[in-house]
Formats: structure tokens, sequence, C-alpha cells
């Protein structure tokens, strides 16, 4: 029997992971969750994959170990393509990783030319190129790092306004790319990018769609957790790394996402 008050833990980088917890709350929104923002190291996508491997797979037993949870989601495409097998290699707890949504990119283009915004440590992995070889195999897959925008995320989040150059880069980067003009969907394979969205639309000129992997996760979450019983006691409580826990900003925006309160790790 599970605990009916073991929580969902939904493990970033950052506040990228709110956009899977909002998509989470939709389909169970009666199950304790704890949000984990490893801020201290943000960004995760400047880094080796084996201080990224390093990184999550410690906090991560840390965590399992002090809060039973039932269930990890590793809501990062970057630490799940480089670590989502290590952790479920040393953990027993089920964990559900986040990779770049191409398989529903694919399906979804009309011109067969699809870009993919990332961070640096993502676009390079293998894991993207065995997405591309399963599921765009007959399509063109553009990628583009655009690190930037995790930043922008971050301070948007925050209640700041990010630079309007960031995005124009963005979509320069896939748009100069040959083939580029014709893009028609892109693949925002990074849980921050969804922040910014409605920034990266006027930025491509609102002639794409914008398509991640936050709802197929979260029904991936329900179907795992299906029948067990759920015990919110109040509000769910944010664990962030770093010098952040006191920001009064961070935790305005962290409320809209019905988190009352955060604690360090």
């Amino acid at each position: 029997m599970v605990d009916p008050a073991a929580p969902i833990l939904i493990f970033d980088s950052g506040v990228g992971g709110l956009t899977m917890l909002a998509e989470v709350r939709k389909l169970l929104p009666e199950a304790p969750v704890i949000y984990v923002a490893d801020e201290a190291a943000l960004p995760y996508g400047d880094k080796s994959e084996a201080e990224i491997a390093a990184r999550v797979c410690g906090l991560l037993g840390r965590l399992a170990e002090r809060y039973n949870p039932r269930l990890i989601c590793i809501a990062c495409n970057t630490a799940s393509t480089i670590a989502l097998g290590m952790v479920r290699d040393v953990l027993e707890t089920p964990v559900v990783g986040t990779v770049p949504a191409i398989k529903p990119a694919a399906e979804l283009t009309q011109t067969g030319v699809i870009g993919l915004l990332g961070t640096k440590a993502t676009i390079r992995q293998a894991y993207v190129d065995n997405l591309e070889a399963e599921f765009a195999a007959d399509k063109t897959l553009l990628r583009h790092a655009a690190p930037e925008l995790v930043g922008a995320a971050e301070l948007k989040l925050r209640g700041g306004t990010p630079d309007p150059a960031i995005f124009a880069r963005a979509a320069e980067g896939l748009r100069s790319q040959p083939g580029g003009e014709d893009i028609d969907t892109v693949v925002l394979a990074c849980t921050h990018f969804p922040l910014v969205a409605d920034e990266l639309s006027a930025a491509f000129g609102g002639k794409v769609r914008f398509v991640d992997g936050a709802q197929g996760i979260a029904r991936r979450i329900a179907y795992l957790t299906r029948g067990q019983p759920f015990a919110r006691n109040g509000v769910d409580q944010a664990i962030v790394t770093g010098d952040d826990t006191d920001n009064p900003a961070l935790l305005e925006a962290f409320k809209r996402f019905g988190i009352g309160r955060i604690l360090p790790l």
C-alpha cells in the first residue's frame, strides 16, 4: 500500500518544471507534490555530462531518502537525456523522465521541417539522435542551442521583462539554417521554454506551432499512480537550492502553481 501522503517529487534545475506541475495538477488535483528547483547549479545546459549526472543522482538520492516519494519526475530535458538511466539504476522509486517531443512534432508538421530549441547539453545528446532516427527519419530536424531562454524564463517568472532580442536570436538561430524558412513546428526541448512561448511566438512571427512534452509526461504520471490514494494536506512545498529561498518574487510565482512555502535543501 502507498502512503496517501507520499508525494510526487518533481525535480528541475530551476523553475521550468512548474510547467510540468501545472499539467500534473490538471489530472491529479489531490496528489501531494514536492517541487525541487536546483537553482544553485542553474543552468545545467552549460555543464558537462559528468557534472550533470553526478549532481542529479546525488540530489535525487538524498531527496528520495528524506521524503520517500511515490514517484519522481525529472522535469528537465538536459538531466533526463543524460542521467535518467543512472537514476533508475540506483533508486527503487519509479522515475519518469522528460525528453524532447520529437515524435508529436513529426506527426504535426506539414512542411516536414521541424525546429528544436534546447540547451547546449541537450541538443548534442545521442538520445536526441535516437529520437530523430526513430520518429523523424523522413523529416528535417534543425537544432539550435538557446541557453539565453533559460534566464529569460527565470526572469519572467519573477516578474521581470526579458530583452526581446533574446527571442529574436533564438528564432534566427533556426531560421538561418538551410531549410529553416520552412519550419512550421518547433520542439521546446527545455521545460523553461514554454514559460516564454508567447515571446517566442512573436519572434517567429506567429507562423509556427510549439510542442513540448508536459501533457504527455503528466498522463504518464497519472497512469503510473492510478488507483493510489492521495492525501494532499494543505498547500504544496518547494525545495530550492542556493540563496533564493527568501526571494519574495519567487514565492509569489510559486503560489500561482499552488506552492505555499519554499524550504532549503
